[in-house]
């Protein structure tokens, strides 16, 4: 069946953001719970050193325009409800230095935000401490010579792209255009990744300032090489970045159609067959050219618990092959919308807006190639939605189980760039990373302690399959992600090294294990 509008549909997909008639109002300033203690001495003194040294321009506190603007610049809306004593915005790279020299001079709790597209509460933001926050520092640049992309933290990969196009290049980025540069530390997933591996895996420099203050460059071939492989998944453990060099890969222009594309939405009831025929993607497809991603989501509209199936394809060149897509092309079908597309068309078709007024969660997976093993972690996912969203009281509005093939290709790719902190070293067989994802009703100010359980059993019953990286990106606050990592003793020897005093560890909310 041919549809050129989802809206046709009659059950509602919508895995990135859901367009719901708000049936509550968002609460007062006045009426908001904060989740952490108040403000701490310590903090303030932070605040007040820095102000001293860069000015009130660049150090905000409440009521002051910039302080208020941002407090609504994250996507989880629980980070929206924390109060910093201060907001430090940076323009230069110095400015993040003074800042950490002083928050680390009065060992006080800071946070760091660059794109604020995390669902962990308190990773990106924090109440009561010092909050970093990279916004104004946008820069994008393009060394024709090297063939290399620069980038300031601050910046969105909508924004990169978009400053880029006149060279027909592109970083290794998101596949949702107003996520920020974060995604690089957490390893990091691309439509690009089966040819050129992760995000991460194209990090070619890293200015990094580390927790007391130091400013140095990383890079696979000086003295900082160590903590060079430990930025690509070590997440915000190892210091601030201010500036990343990155491969350039080429593209084309916003005229220029080099890939085929797009999505198709199946009924609920393809699940098995889609897990299978991606299973089978996953084992045999090693194919550069080829990538997937296939959300398996159950949401509330009208108070009436629905599902879909939606694989999103995209290969470079001008069709879908038979040879590597032709188990999907087999499943039937409620739409189909594919065709000829930019790679700025391939980035929009899951840029949905960004919607900041949701509680939201996430949770990370990773199995060897194995339908059983997808098909045990949806019914688990299936019993979940079934017991937490149906029903007219229901505060979820979304659930859904995103599984993305992790290539031969994309392994292999990545290991000739120098590695990561994330892949094993005997690791060469592709495997299924796999997100859960939850969106909760506006008004909605925190999960409920039910669902929390019920998130927490989820967890511990998916489970993963040993000896697999999970994805930081998509991890829940909880999991011991490091700990999953191929190089984790490196990884920690790494950070003992960068950080003896584990300062980062105990002053600033992120993943657990170092």
């Amino acid at each position: 069946m041919l549809c050129s509008t989802i809206s046709a549909l009659p059950l509602l997909y919508l895995a990135a953001v859901l367009a719901l008639n708000p049936t509550t109002t968002s609460p007062n300033d006045s009426e908001v719970i904060f989740l952490a203690s108040n403000s701490s001495a310590k903090a303030h003194l932070a605040c007040q050193r820095i102000t001293t040294l860069l000015g009130p321009s660049i150090v905000q506190t409440a009521h002051q325009a910039g302080y208020d603007d941002a407090l609504h610049y994250p996507w989880h809306l629980e980070n929206t409800l924390l109060r910093p004593a201060c907001i430090i915005f940076p323009t230069k790279a110095r400015h993040v230095q003074t800042a950490m020299r002083e928050i680390y001079r009065a060992r006080a709790r800071y946070a760091v935000q660059a794109g604020g597209h995390s669902a962990m509460t308190g990773w990106n933001t924090v109440h009561g401490g010092v909050l970093i926050m990279l916004a104004q520092m946008k820069a994008v640049g393009y060394d024709s010579v090297k063939d290399r992309i620069i980038l300031e933290p601050g910046v969105t990969w909508e924004e990169a792209n978009a400053a880029l196009e006149p060279h027909g290049v592109v970083p290794v980025g998101g596949r949702v255009g107003y996520v920020g540069t974060g995604l690089i530390l957490g390893g990091g997933l691309s439509y690009l990744s089966p040819s050129q591996g992760y995000v991460a895996d194209n990090l070619v420099s890293a200015d990094v300032v580390l927790v007391n203050g130091t400013l140095v460059t990383a890079r696979a071939d000086n003295d900082y090489a160590d903590l060079f492989r430990a930025l690509k998944g070590g997440g915000n453990r190892f210091g601030i970045v201010t500036k990343y060099v990155v491969r350039a890969v080429r593209v084309g222009r916003r005229t220029d159609k080099p890939f085929f594309g797009g999505m198709i939405i199946y009924p609920p009831e393809t699940t098995e067959a889609l897990l299978n025929a991606t299973t089978k993607f996953t084992w045999e497809v090693d194919d550069p050219r080829a990538v997937i991603l296939v959300s398996l989501a159950s949401v509330v509209r009208n108070k009436t618990l629905q599902r879909a199936n939606v694989l999103f394809a995209f290969y470079n060149g001008t069709s879908l092959p038979p040879s590597v897509f032709g188990d999907f092309l087999a499943i039937t079908s409620l739409a189909t919308q594919l065709s000829q597309k930019s790679y700025i068309d391939v980035l929009l078709t899951l840029n949905t807006p960004s919607a900041t007024k949701y509680v939201q969660h996430f949770g990370a997976a990773a199995f060897h190639a194995d339908a059983s093993l997808l098909l045990s972690a949806y019914r688990e996912h299936e019993n979940f939605t079934n017991t937490f969203m149906p029903g007219p009281d229901a505060d979820m509005t979304l659930s859904t189980m995103v599984v993305t093939p992790i290539a031969r290709s994309q392994i292999a790719a990545g290991r000739a760039k120098g590695g990561n902190a994330m892949i094993p070293a005997l690791q060469t067989e592709g495997f299924a990373a796999v997100q859960f994802e939850q969106s909760f009703s506006e008004g909605v100010m925190e999960i409920p302690p039910a669902v929390r359980k019920g998130l927490d059993s989820l967890q511990e019953k998916v489970g993963s399959s040993p000896g697999l990286p999970l994805l930081l990106n998509e991890c829940d606050a909880s999991q011991r992600v490091f700990e999953s990592y191929g190089n984790y003793a490196e990884l920690r020897d790494t950070h003992s090294k960068y950080d003896p005093e584990r300062f980062s560890m105990e002053f600033t909310n992120g993943p657990l294990g170092l």
